[in-house]
């Protein structure tokens, strides 16, 4: 390897660490203000000023982007392990449903800045207006359960289409039924994932495994 090749990689793993550090201070500030989480307190966080936050992000949207990024990574990452796991398939589609309301219950404030526009966010700096990134990041998650379906689950003519459906249908189910319950805890975790699995159990029940997949 030439130098300049060594030290533009050496650059670019030093950006990398730094901008995870970067989003760690977010992450932080994001975990103490929820929606109200300010570009001002996350550069005071991470011991920098705005215009060296700005310089890594590009403004509140990108890091915004990258922060959204990093937690649908991370359950993402979660759902599909529950649905991996050496269990039945009513209690993997339960394991998923829970695995999805405890994320937002542990880090309600994270899930209120993902999915909810500060109140005071289009009078002043105080707060991100994320309310209009909120959909692209649930079609996320709905492709991506979709996907699961389809390499599992044999639906029939239209096996693909079917599965995208029910992942869209399944995650705005979720996101819906837990908004609701993080709000107003009507009721346990347990009851709903179990109201839940009841509603989404006739049709899943009776759908049989993809002879090429991994099965579900």
């Amino acid at each position: 390897m030439d130098t300049t090749h060594r030290t533009t990689t050496d650059q670019q793993k030093s950006a990398d660490q730094r901008r995870r550090e970067l989003l760690e201070a977010a992450d932080r500030v994001v975990l103490r203000d929820g929606p109200k989480a300010s570009m001002n307190a996350i550069a005071a966080e991470a011991g920098i000023t705005k215009p060296i936050l700005y310089r890594h992000f590009g403004d509140k949207g990108g890091l915004y982007r990258a922060l959204a990024t990093r937690h649908t990574d991370a359950l993402l990452s979660a759902l599909r392990a529950a649905l991996d796991a050496p269990a039945d398939r009513r209690r993997r589609v339960e394991s998923t449903l829970d695995t999805y309301l405890a994320s937002i219950e542990a880090m309600p404030q994270v899930y209120r800045f993902l999915m909810h526009p500060a109140e005071e966010s289009h009078q002043s700096e105080q707060g991100f207006d994320v309310g209009r990134h909120s959909a692209p990041l649930l079609r996320r998650m709905g492709e991506d359960l979709g996907q699961v379906i389809a390499e599992r689950v044999d639906l029939g003519p239209g096996s693909e289409a079917q599965a995208r459906i029910w992942g869209h249908g399944i995650v705005g189910m979720m996101h819906a039924a837990g908004d609701w319950w993080l709000g107003e805890r009507p009721c346990s975790r347990d009851e709903l994932v179990r109201s839940l699995a009841d509603l989404l159990w006739g049709r899943l029940a009776a759908a049989g495994d993809r002879p090429d997949g991994p099965g579900f």
